[in-house]
Parts: structure tokens; C-alpha cells; sequence
């Protein structure tokens, strides 16, 4: 199991933040500001992501809940409430079934529980650009994925969140990369959706064309009592508004 580079900070009941896939822990800087004052933060970088170590070969979802099951179990006394987005929400779902005794409450921002093969094929064609080419040549697409136009061209600082993304994703290395969609466009994860008994809330990007509300609306369906919310923005929903994203963990956490 990899070695995960991890920050900590903040006071309270642990909360834990799992990034998008081509991200790491800086994904978090708005939401984890935000939330600081009453939970202690504990955001990492996915296995093959920012100054975490990559795995050699290939390696499944599951395998990520393990990793993050792994953590807490080495930073935490307690169940924490887990958050993940896109990557970090298959992370969510996984971490939920596999290791239940680990999770106050789950947070599912941005994410599937599902592809066909349509989109594993589309999968594989991004597998095959990056592993010939490099990250930088899907780096463009991704951007206009993550985020709305009118974020992207926010000179008030959203351009510069875009920019500094950006900068992550052409920074990882082909091979990881290339594993971690893999690894996504496998993903089956309704069987074990239907096992998870913690609280649940479940966050849709209205503007998400990379994992669009249909997506979220299958997913709160899936688990039993989710709840289901939705921020006007597009895939990165928790960079493009952080306060509100938080807004809706404070709100979900105080109401258990």
C-alpha cells in the first residue's frame, strides 16, 4: 500500500476530504478553509497524485477505499465524515460498503456509480492519448469539464484556481494518471451502494457534464435514506463554491 501525503489542520470531529482524479489535496484549500473552524480537516493525495507514492500496475477503486480505510485508521480514534468528489466520491462509495465501522456520514459530490460501455470506451481513448502523449494534450478538455466558463474567465480568482489546476494535472505522471482512469471506468459500485447504512448526502453540479445530475440522482437512489442536493456549477463543484459546498456539509453534519 502506498505511502499518502496528507494535511491536517483545524479543530473538532474529523472530517476527511478525497480529491477529483487528476487533482490532489489543493482541490480542498476553499472548502477546508471554510469548514477549519469547527472540524479538524484531513485532506490526502489519491495514490499516484500529487506527493503521494504511485502503486505499480493496475489497481481498482476499492483498492483507494483500502488506502483510505488505512488512513483513518492511523490518524482517527473514531468514525469520521468522509467527503470525496469525482474520484474521491467512488472513493466515498467504496470506503462505505468495505469499511463501514470507519464512517460517521458520507458526502458524494460529482461522481458515478456506473459507466457503460460506451463510456468505458471513451475511457480508453483518453487511456491511450495520455499514455502516448503525455497529460498535457487532455489537459484543455478537462479544464472545460471542471469548470464553467464564466469561472474560467473570473479574473477575481477563479482564473487563477483554474490555472493552478491545471498546473496539478499536467504535473502528474502519464502512467498513474492512466491507472486512475482505468480504475474509474471499471467501476460497479451499486451492489455495494445498497449495503451502506450511514447518513448519506449526495451533491449534483448542475452544470456537470462529466458526471451529470442523472449520475447523482442514481447514486442518492442507491443508498438508503441519501439525501440529494445540487450547486450551480460544473464538475469541481467544491472549487467553483467552496462556501456553498461547505454550507451543505455544515447543514448535512448538524442536522445528525
Amino acid at each position: 500500500m502506498p505511502q499518502l501525503h496528507f494535511v491536517k489542520q483545524g479543530q473538532g470531529p474529523l472530517v476527511v476530504l478525497s480529491h477529483a482524479l487528476g487533482c490532489d489535496l489543493t482541490m480542498w484549500d476553499g472548502v477546508a478553509a471554510a469548514l477549519q473552524d469547527r472540524y479538524t480537516v484531513l485532506r490526502y493525495d489519491h495514490r499516484g497524485h500529487g506527493r503521494s507514492a504511485a502503486a505499480a500496475g493496475a489497481y481498482t477503486i476499492d483498492d483507494l477505499a483500502d488506502d483510505a480505510a488505512e488512513l483513518i485508521r492511523a490518524q482517527a480514534t473514531d468514525p469520521v465524515h468522509f467527503v470525496g468528489l469525482s474520484l474521491g466520491g467512488m472513493t466515498a462509495q467504496a470506503l462505505g460498503a468495505r469499511h463501514p465501522q470507519w464512517v460517521r456520514s458520507l458526502v458524494i459530490a460529482n461522481s458515478a456509480s456506473h459507466y457503460d460501455d460506451a463510456a468505458r470506451a471513451m475511457w480508453q481513448a483518453r487511456i491511450d492519448t495520455v499514455l502516448a502523449q503525455g497529460v498535457s494534450p487532455i489537459a484543455e478538455g478537462a479544464m472545460q469539464r471542471w469548470f464553467t466558463p464564466e469561472f474560467r474567465a473570473d479574473a477575481n480568482g477563479g482564473s487563477a484556481r483554474v490555472a493552478a489546476l491545471r498546473a496539478v494535472l499536467e504535473a502528474t505522471a502519464p502512467g498513474p494518471y492512466a491507472a486512475a482512469c482505468a480504475a474509474v471506468a471499471h467501476i460497479d459500485l451499486d451492489a455495494g451502494n445498497a449495503r451502506i447504512t450511514c447518513p448519506t448526502l449526495v451533491i449534483a453540479g448542475s452544470r456537470d457534464e462529466a458526471t451529470p445530475p442523472a449520475m447523482s440522482q442514481a447514486i442518492a437512489k442507491g443508498i438508503a435514506g441519501a439525501q440529494l442536493q445540487s450547486l450551480d456549477a460544473a464538475h469541481l463543484s467544491a472549487v467553483e463554491q467552496p462556501e456553498a459546498f461547505a454550507r451543505l456539509l455544515l447543514d448535512f453534519w448538524q442536522a445528525l
